[in-house]
């Protein structure tokens, strides 16, 4: 918690470039504890082998495009240079995928998994749903951070969010256990919105198809899901679409200052804390993880690829390409910022949050 503590005040005029800054001095660090790393440990022999990728949602959205990226360059940073490929496991909003990497994934170095941003605000709030210890993961770092923000139809009538006092919309998004449904459900519950939400859509791209087609009116995503897929629907004299909220620790920068932060509208202090308990995930964004088990030599040695992953330019110029960016963290970063997450959570506040966005204690 106190690592948490220390991002959000360096981020309390919530500029992420500032936040970026700060973060990059500790990941030039961690890149070269990572050399030190694989030197000192016994590298797996990854010749000749095969390593998959668990996407937990279906193909098209960032949780795909970051794999795709990943699969491209990583390999070429692990002694060996292994084949990668993909795997996508879909369903109950990316919690099949989590539980199966939990409990059945091989803990032998070569599968991994994009996990989930929400993983441990899910794990704490569902326990009984979500059947894994995010801190058990060996997490081999991220490659951004980013707010989720909620989006609208301009036809449907709403030009700011506080039109959901009066006005009823439609949200499309995977399962309950998604940042598309937790969030826009952490808003209804906090300003008493008319918000109702259809899941059952694989992925932020079958989600925002159905805004698209007029099945739904509303989601919520990361801003990169928006950018990357759809980035027309916000042009010109007459936009097909707006953003009118995000919630995270800091401002988008790639969005208007009239775009609301969630937490600068509230005002009851447990509210304020919700609303933080589940801005973690911004901070967690797009990374790889290894299962629960798994050597802790093959565990540094996979670090310290990742980070050289993230110091490549071929990778940055692949996720330019590919309209998404490139903020990085090591394993060792993410790894506190989970820990800490979960140690310290308030009950209180988790049982809050839980009430806001399910209605139950």
């Amino acid at each position: 918690m106190k690592l948490i503590r220390k991002l959000i005040s360096l981020t309390k005029d919530r500029d992420m470039k500032t936040f970026t800054k700060t973060l990059f001095a500790g990941i030039a660090a961690g890149a070269m504890i990572a050399g030190a790393a694989t030197t000192a440990a016994v590298a797996m022999d990854y010749k000749g082998k095969t390593v998959k990728i668990v996407i937990p949602y279906g193909p098209g959205g960032t949780y795909d495009k970051y794999g795709v990226a990943f699969s491209n360059h990583l390999g070429n940073h692990i002694p060996g240079n292994p084949n990668i490929i993909l795997q996508h496991m879909p369903g109950a909003g990316g919690a099949k995928a989590m539980n199966w990497f939990a409990n059945v994934a091989p803990k032998d170095g070569l599968t991994l998994i994009v996990p989930l941003d929400n993983g441990v605000t899910n794990q704490l709030m569902r326990p009984k749903k979500m059947r894994y210890d995010a801190r058990k993961f060996a997490w081999l770092g991220s490659s951004n951070q980013t707010n989720v923000v909620m989006v609208v139809r301009t036809d449907s009538g709403v030009t700011k969010l506080e039109d959901l006092k009066t006005k009823a919309i439609i949200g499309s998004t995977s399962g309950k256990n998604s940042s598309g449904y937790l969030n826009p459900m952490l808003i209804q519950g906090l300003f008493d919105y008319k918000i109702k939400m259809v899941t059952g859509y694989k992925g932020s791209s079958k989600s925002i198809f159905a805004m698209e087609q007029g099945e739904s009116q509303m989601a919520a995503f990361n801003w990169l899901a928006w950018a990357s897929k759809v980035p027309h629907w916000f042009t010109g004299d007459k936009p097909f679409a707006r953003a009118i909220a995000q919630v995270g620790i800091f401002r988008d920068p790639d969005l208007p200052k009239s775009v609301p932060m969630i937490n600068d509208l509230v005002t009851d202090e447990m509210d304020k804390k919700a609303v933080g308990f589940l801005s973690v995930a911004g901070l967690l964004g797009r990374g790889l993880a290894l299962p629960p088990g798994v050597d802790k030599d093959v565990v540094a040695t996979l670090r310290a690829a990742y980070d050289k992953m993230n110091a490549d330019p071929a990778f940055a110029a692949e996720l330019k390409k590919r309209k998404l960016r490139l903020i990085p963290s090591t394993g060792a970063q993410i790894q506190k910022v989970v820990n800490d997450s979960v140690d310290n959570a308030s009950p209180a506040v988790v049982k809050h949050a839980r009430k806001l966005i399910f209605g139950e204690s």
